[in-house]
């Protein structure tokens, strides 16, 4: 007997509604949910893959402890005791900061990966943390912090309502949108074509996107800041500028219009390759449009100069006009947010509070950059990071210099992973956490509607039950920072009580809060949910921005309205939302902060740059996110290989054949690597996609290890950061390119 279930798809950023198959224990399709109020039946071939993924017979059962050297299955009790066995001694005798924890990407795809980290960090009291967003988004969470005195503030593109949208190293076709939700992104792309709007894609690359654009730009890869400088200086040069409503709310535009004089389209040409009546054209494009939106992603952010794109495409929205208003660039409210404030000064964004111990590397945003985690580990002294405790992350292929990486975690003193596959980072744990598939886990998108295009909000439950004798993920967290404190076969109850206790204490306390003067312990009995991970999320509904309050809102949200509305609720289009969303000193939207504008001057200093030989840059493709995707044959093959991309000119030239393999060499290392060439990438570029490198001994990934590829961040040593953000350069790096003798 086969029964349907819903789901939020947790595979990629575009949080599409599904609707699954279930005969007996196992999911047997996927199809797009009709009725979703976000995605309204798109899927993607991630999405109906999702039985295949959630029953990948790789998947590990049951957790494992390292005994002798080799990896040993046992029961929870044995893996949790186990925890408290090899970090309570450590962190006694070293202290909290002998532990490292690094959280990968999909933390952000679960429930518990959104609830219970944060508590952890808490629980260790360690400084040492390493996140994915230092090989990806952090340029912008630095920009915006800067900016708008909260680096979470960040403002999205108004899809479906501009007239006029500029892309900046974004492939949203085969990435379905990051740091931008949007659910059929290529549909939404091609309304705006539909109804007279106008698409314009820098890229190195003719990517999918780009196929579908009025404009492509073939800009040098690296670039981007240099390009987006000269937009914004022709738009105060021809005094094309008008911040709109928000003109008494903007500080530093004259100070910008100064810092910006030499970045003429004429002295951008050379460096980005792009002619300087283009780069004019496109500024005057911008400022002419009714309404336009600016976007930059992962070919923008992960280079030399990433902060400060990420700081110039929020400097063109702001000074076009666009910059908070409908058709622009605006900011998302997600319904378990923080309410809304009265619009007043904040505490502001620092960087640097603390440095790492081996090359002062800055805090940012509470992180270290996850480049440096190896050192941190293998160079001996005081303060070495002894134990790591990695959440669904795989550095020793998304980091740079993994083959350091991975000697290094080999060295520790002691590994906990929670990971469900054996794979090249988890083979080093002592101990093993795997979580349950994903069938057996509710989803709420906690980080991603804070980037929706549209405010909605919506929550599925497990459509499976847990298997007997295995806990849900929520458990498995709870229970981890149980073992971290020393009290490994404790009641996780306790944690997800305390938090509850600890918010609720804090609300009652705040003059602003909906809940002001009530009494904690009643309200937390008035809390619904079957667990405590459901408990708290009702009780971030209820505080949050659309909530009930707690009675005070009647029909307001609470987790009993999703439960009775499971395609979702929408809230509606995007709104205004500034002074009220800045934290900044001033209150005030701070479009020269003086971190950028001294980083202004080493992009000053690119100007008289043209560098010769070829760089590379990463790709993505719409059946694969980052290294978690390769051991699905639905998702393998095709057009989904791991190939270096040439151009033919440049094939001609280095004496590359198609098919044939070529060694590739980059500060960190080489690789020999298959060969494409095609005329999709442009001349000077060379490119890998990344994730791929699954050829190590000690794994369980069948299918991956069958076709593994190679790991193109070994080209790099880790040296190459912004340096205002701690991101990896992975794109725009100098290779050399030869064939293989």
């Amino acid at each position: 007997m086969s029964r349907t279930a819903l789901r939020i798809c947790p595979l990629c950023e575009a949080t599409c509604g599904l609707t699954l198959t279930i005969e007996g224990d196992r999911v047997t399709g996927a199809r797009g949910d009709g009725e979703d109020v976000f995605s309204a039946g798109f899927i993607c071939p991630k999405g109906a893959a999702f039985p295949e993924l959630d029953g990948d017979p790789d998947r590990l059962r049951h957790p494992m402890v390292r005994r002798n050297g080799e990896l040993r299955e046992c029961g929870w009790d044995e893996a949790f005791t186990a925890v408290a066995d090899g970090l309570r001694p450590l962190i006694g005798e070293h202290g909290p900061d002998a532990v490292a924890v690094v959280l990968g990407n999909p933390n952000v795809h679960t429930v518990a990966g959104a609830l219970y980290p944060p508590v952890l960090l808490r629980a260790l009291g360690t400084r040492n943390l390493y996140t994915a967003s230092t090989v990806d988004q952090m340029p912008k969470h630095v920009s915006s912090g800067l900016m708008f005195g909260d680096p979470f503030a960040i403002p999205v593109p108004d899809l479906d309502r501009t007239d006029h949208l500029l892309l900046i190293g974004a492939n949203p076709l085969d990435s379905n949108g990051s740091l931008c939700t949007a659910p059929d992104f290529p549909g939404r792309l091609k309304a705006l074509r539909r109804r007279g709007g106008r698409l314009t894609v820098v890229d190195p690359r003719r990517t999918r996107t780009a196929k579908l654009a009025d404009r492509h730009v073939a800009i040098r890869p690296g670039t981007d800041a240099l390009m987006l400088a000269a937009v914004a200086q022709v738009l105060f040069e021809e005094k094309l500028t008008d911040p709109g409503r928000l003109d008494g709310l903007v500080d530093g535009v004259p100070d910008v219009r100064s810092l910006l004089a030499e970045f003429t389209p004429e002295a951008v040409a050379g460096p980005c390759d792009v002619p300087a009546a283009e780069v004019r054209e496109i500024a005057r494009e911008l400022a002419a449009a009714p309404t336009a939106a600016v976007y930059g992603r992962v070919g923008s952010s992960t280079v030399e100069f990433g902060t400060l794109a990420g700081w110039l495409v929020d400097v063109l929205n702001t000074i076009t006009g666009n910059l908070d208003r409908p058709g622009g660039a605006m900011f998302p409210l997600a319904a378990t947010a923080r309410a809304p404030r009265a619009a007043r000064p904040g505490k502001g964004f620092v960087l640097g509070r603390w440095r790492s111990r081996v090359s002062g590397h800055p805090e940012i945003k509470g992180e270290f950059p996850l480049a440096a985690l190896a050192e941190e580990i293998d160079t001996p002294g005081e303060g070495r990071v002894r134990a790591v405790i990695s959440l669904a992350a795989n550095p020793v292929l998304s980091a740079p210099d993994g083959e350091r990486l991975d000697r290094a975690l080999a060295g520790a003193d002691f590994v906990v992973s929670v990971d469900p596959y054996l794979n090249e980072t988890s083979r080093h744990a002592d101990v093993l956490l795997p979580p349950p598939p994903p069938s057996r886990s509710p989803h709420h998108d906690f980080a991603f509607n804070n980037f929706a295009v549209r405010n909605q909000v919506r929550y599925t439950r497990a459509p499976l039950p847990p298997e007997a004798g295995r806990p849900d993920e929520s458990e498995i967290l709870a229970r981890l920072i149980l073992a971290v404190g020393g009290d490994p076969l404790g009641d996780p109850g306790t944690v997800d009580r305390t938090v509850v206790d600890v918010t609720l204490t804090a609300a009652v306390a705040d003059p602003e809060s909906p809940v002001h003067g009530r009494d904690a312990a009643a309200l937390a009995a008035d809390l619904a949910g079957r667990d405590g991970a459901e408990r708290r999320l009702d009780l971030m509904l209820r505080l949050g921005p659309y909530g009930d309050g707690f009675g005070a809102e009647p029909g307001g949200l609470a987790l009993e309205r999703l439960l009775a509305n499971p395609h979702g609720i929408d809230l509606g289009p995007l709104v205004p939302r500034i002074p009220k969303v800045l934290r900044t000193r001033s209150g005030r939207v701070e479009l020269c902060p003086e971190p950028v504008a001294a980083d202004v001057r080493r992009l000053r200093r690119a100007l008289g740059t043209r560098p010769d030989g070829l760089v590379l840059v990463g790709r993505r493709h719409l059946r694969s996110n980052n290294s978690w995707m390769h051991n699905l044959p639905a998702l393998t093959g095709g057009s989904n290989r791991c190939t270096l991309q040439v151009h033919p000119q440049d094939a001609d030239r280095l004496g590359l054949a198609d098919g044939a393999t070529a060694r590739v060499t980059g500060d960190g290392g080489e690789l020999q690597v298959a060969v494409e060439v095609t005329d999709a990438v442009r001349t000077g570029v060379v490119s890998l996609p990344h994730g791929w490198g699954h050829d190590r001994p000690g794994t369980r990934l069948t299918v991956a290890s069958a076709e593994p590829g190679v790991n193109v961040n070994q080209l790099l040593d880790g040296s190459r950061l912004d340096p205002l953000s701690g991101t990896a350069v992975l794109n725009g790096f100098p290779v050399r390119v030869a064939p293989l003798d």
